[in-house]
């Protein structure tokens, strides 16, 4: 233990590295690819006419780099929490083989699209929503550089799920990196203002089942819907989905079946 609390440091600055390593490679992957050099092609997915001002980018940038801060504070705090034992489940898991690999990062996903869910819709809540949300909503325009604009109290919430899940899940260590790829992927697509989820014959989303950046850009746009993370099923049960998201949704999305149905495209 004497060992570690010397390392601390080193740890910590190990993992901002990470964690900062992962936020550069996909908001600016996706900014770049999506609004520079696709932007031309891609001008019929584009969900809003304006784009958001420089300043509020770097100030999204700024407030993610504080965020990303924070989940390194919370790895360093899984670290020390490993050494004392408090995850022996994640270490028993190591050994469970391929499937239950596969199986604890799906739970994983399902586990912190329900965590967040909830909390996201008790952060809108008046009396926490200026303390815990407020930042994340200045982006009423979001823009890929938006996924990790939060709040400090925010950032510590949303890094929580990641410390508590494996304490009650077995959960390999391998999964807990791949699940964090997967949040940051599906986080920075959800704000990245294109629509490039395919339409089905009938005009609804080709997985209809998953959140798409319309289904979020609502959510910026008129904060009382639309709270869910990477499906859609929360807000269909609790009736919290935007009565307009299909339509919008229609606006944007490429009808690829379109023309053989003799639906007219939304073009």
């Amino acid at each position: 233990m004497e060992t570690f609390l010397h390392d601390l440091p080193q740890i910590w600055l190990s993992n901002l590295v990470v964690d900062l390593r992962r936020y550069i490679i996909f908001a600016v992957a996706v900014f770049a690819i999506l609004w520079v050099v696709l932007s031309a092609p891609l001008r019929r997915r584009k969900l809003r006419e304006d784009s958001p001002p420089p300043r509020q980018m770097g100030l999204e940038f700024l407030m993610s780099l504080r965020s990303i801060a924070i989940f390194s504070t919370i790895g360093v705090s899984m670290s020390l929490l490993s050494r004392l034992g408090a995850y022996p489940l994640s270490d028993q898991a190591h050994t469970w083989g391929p499937v239950w690999f596969g199986a604890s990062l799906a739970l994983m996903i399902l586990g912190h699209d329900a965590y967040y869910y909830w909390v996201h819709r008790v952060m809108h809540q008046p009396r926490f929503f200026r303390t815990f949300h407020r930042r994340h909503h200045k982006s009423h325009n979001p823009s890929p550089f938006t996924a990790y604009s939060f709040d400090i109290r925010e950032a510590f919430m949303m890094a929580s799920f990641v410390l508590l899940w494996p304490l009650i899940v077995p959960t390999p260590w391998g999964v807990v990196g791949l699940f964090m790829l997967h949040q940051i992927f599906r986080n920075t697509m959800l704000h990245s203002g294109y629509e490039l989820m395919p339409a089905r014959a009938d005009g609804r989303p080709m997985l209809d089942w998953l959140t798409t950046t319309t289904h979020h850009d609502l959510h910026h746009a008129q904060a009382g819907y639309n709270y869910g993370l990477y499906f859609t099923w929360w807000d269909r049960w609790m009736k919290t989905e935007h009565p307009e998201y299909q339509a919008r949704y229609a606006q944007a999305a490429w009808r690829p079946f379109a023309r053989r149905t003799g639906i007219v495209p939304a073009e």
